[in-house]
């Protein structure tokens, strides 16, 4: 059975990049087509979201702790592949249990944070970084 990889990134105002991936299980056998049309029409422009609200890690390129100019709070979508590795998923959804967060995520409204307050994501992901 083949399962379902979601890739995306981080790219900050300069260009830099850093991906991630999930691999969820498929067994309803979904394309990876179908897939991709639906993220597309669920995400923002560009294919941007905010990973937090749809549980996969972030990837943020700040591992020292320290935020620049160029940093924000937009993950971007970048495929989704067919692949016989293993799911990875944290939560153990299936690829649809994923689209049906994401849908549901993108109606609710991406919550956008500014990533210089401590008291968004950001915030407490440098806080627990820097313990």
């Amino acid at each position: 059975m083949s399962n379902l990889e979601f890739r995306y990134l981080y790219r900050d105002g300069g260009n830099y990049k850093k991906f991630g991936n999930v691999i969820f299980s498929n067994p309803q056998q979904i394309s990876s087509g179908t897939v991709e049309k639906a993220l597309t029409e669920a995400f923002l422009e560009d294919g941007l979201f905010i990973a937090d609200q749809v549980r996969v890690p972030d990837v943020f390129l700040f591992a020292d702790g320290q935020l620049s100019f160029d940093d924000h709070c937009y993950h971007e979508f970048e495929t989704v592949r067919t692949t016989d590795r293993n799911s990875t998923d944290a939560y153990a959804r299936t690829i649809g249990e994923f689209l049906s967060e994401v849908t549901q995520q993108s109606q609710r409204g991406w919550r956008v944070f500014d990533p210089y307050d401590s008291k968004g994501s950001f915030g407490h992901l440098l806080a627990s970084r820097l313990v």
